[in-house]
């Protein structure tokens, strides 16, 4: 009878291990990660054990890589649960460590051994991109011990510009949002954030000296259902940004090692602006903040001389509460019917001897005058100006970086110019384009098809440029206009997965990219989509 008694407890216990939660169980870590790295080399030793013995140590003088260290440890308990101590002293470690001889500021090396996992970064930022990386190689559920096999990753970015927009002008998006956003963009090495700030239908950023642009261009009456079918909601709408919440914003972007750069449209799409401040446009108004989508024919009086001066106090307040080298002024868009009939436009174009010519006309002369003004005054206050490809008409500004969004032929006639150039083509990159044909079942959206295969394949450097004018092409960036996107669950449906072809656009080398395996890998990075609770497009699932 003990004999049996002994055999059933036997029995019952290998039944509960072999029923065991994984909680219990023991996974291995991939590092076949989205983006991919430039080189990943396998060594054939034991694995680094993972588990709540681990400890992750550090410079004890850098607070960046405090912060790293900090994001490191909760990105493993959010991934496996396990809970890794900061800055202890024990055997099993994780390093973080600089290394300036890395080939850029933004590459990493880590080399995992079974003792030991140590991340080299170029800076602080290198480290950063090491730590994602290491994140997104966990198996995602909860675990006590996750095996790390020994190897050695190289990694860098191909491109130095990296880039997402995302427009909050047309519908607001509140902080915790946005800063929801920068998390999503820091999971795909992405290292600028483009955040459009002023439109027809909303101004959304608090400036003092103008109180009016929040008071009133915040606020638009009702919106228009649709695609501009002349219905209207009859609800007002509105919303903007306090400059303590957009510093709050930087700073948290800061942290994840992604510059935000804000735009203020100009001297085009600015219906909200005048509103506020009718004496700012050609007419006088007045004006309303738009209901409606598309292009308004009511821009700055660039003829104005307090249009200039109101330029250059907004822009003083915008520099004061973002630190970025570069500063989006617009420039797209800008029809020039109220300058023809201007008294003022045409008396500044006489002035400035602005003479039109079979390429370009004396109005698109008076544009490429003010965008050169606008960049002269950023120049002083050592920023630099990034313009949409209209920017080009009428003769680029000096210094000017080109965004080129109506395809890729303004950055190419840019980058010939040797100007800097980001590639956003609008076939590619615009992700407010459906993801399916079958448009019925998708939430609205602009029109267009752009799926993730679409994306994937976009090669940012055009082969016809020599090797010294594809120096100027310096990255590349999507872009989410939201004038059909009134939600943040709809933002992410919008942006993932195509953000997750973006990055390895943006990141890997051309001939690392291989979209089949590039789907094989889509699995986890799915997974980790629905640990963390984003709302992603399924249709490479289905």
């Amino acid at each position: 009878m003990r004999k049996n008694t002994i055999w059933n407890s036997l029995l019952t216990l290998f039944l509960m291990l072999c029923l065991v939660s994984p909680l219990q169980g023991k996974q291995k870590a991939n590092y076949q990660v989205i983006p991919l790295p430039q080189g990943i080399k396998l060594v054939d030793e034991r694995p680094f054990i993972l588990n709540g013995n681990s400890n992750i140590i550090f410079p004890a003088d850098n607070l960046k890589m405090a912060k790293n260290a900090q994001f490191l440890s909760e990105y493993i308990k959010e991934a496996t649960g396990i809970n890794v101590k900061i800055n202890s002293k024990g055997r099993k470690k994780i390093a973080l460590e600089l290394d300036t001889t890395l080939c850029s500021p933004e590459a990493y090396k880590i080399v995992i051994s079974k003792n030991n996992v140590t991340i080299y970064g170029g800076s602080e930022a290198g480290v950063f991109y090491g730590i994602q990386t290491l994140r997104k190689s966990l198996p995602f559920g909860q675990y006590k011990v996750v095996d790390l096999p020994s190897a050695i990753i190289n990694d860098f970015p191909r491109f130095e510009y990296r880039g997402m927009m995302l427009d909050v002008s047309r519908h607001f998006f509140p902080v915790e949002f946005v800063k929801r956003y920068i998390d999503i963009l820091a999971l795909h090495n992405v290292n600028h954030f483009h955040w459009h700030l002023s439109e027809d239908q909303g101004w959304r950023i608090e400036i003092k000296k103008y109180p009016k642009l929040t008071k009133i261009g915040s606020l638009r009456k009702e919106t228009v259902i649709g695609h501009n079918g002349g219905e209207y909601d009859g609800i007002p709408y509105g919303g903007y940004y306090t400059q303590e919440e957009a510093k709050q914003i930087v700073a948290y972007a800061a942290e994840r090692y992604i510059t935000v750069i804000p735009e203020i449209d100009m001297p085009g799409h600015m219906r909200a602006a005048l509103a506020s401040y009718p004496e700012l446009g050609c007419t006088g108004g007045p004006y309303e903040v738009w209901t409606k989508w598309g292009v308004s024919d009511d821009v700055l009086c660039v003829g104005n001389d307090n249009t200039l001066n109101f330029i250059k106090d907004v822009l003083t307040e915008i520099l004061d509460i973002f630190p970025s080298e570069y500063i989006h002024i617009g420039g797209d868009e800008c029809p020039k019917t109220r300058w023809k009939e201007c008294p003022k436009c045409q008396e500044k174009i006489e002035e400035e001897g602005l003479i039109g010519d079979k390429n370009h006309s004396s109005e698109e002369r008076l544009q490429s005058y003010f965008i050169s003004y606008v960049e002269d005054f950023l120049n002083s206050k050592g920023r630099q100006i990034i313009g949409w490809d209209e920017i080009l008409e009428g003769g680029l500004a000096p210094n000017a970086t080109v965004m080129s969004w109506r395809g890729i032929n303004g950055g190419i006639e840019a980058a010939k110019q040797k100007h800097r150039v980001i590639m956003t083509p609008n076939g590619y990159l615009y992700f407010d384009h459906y993801q399916s044909r079958e448009i019925e079942k998708e939430p609205m959206a602009i029109g267009g098809y752009t799926p993730v295969e679409k994306v994937y394949a976009f090669e940012p450097v055009p082969s016809t440029l020599s090797d010294e004018e594809k120096q100027y092409i310096i990255g590349t960036q999507a872009n989410v206009w939201t004038e059909y996107i009134s939600s943040g669950n709809h933002v992410e449906y919008m942006v993932l997965p195509r953000l997750a072809a973006l990055s390895e656009v943006q990141w890997c080398m051309p001939q690392k990219k291989n979209y089949n395996e590039f789907l094989q890998r889509m699995t986890h990075q799915f997974e980790i989509y629905s640990s963390l609770g984003y709302n992603y497009a399924k249709h490479l699932v289905q």
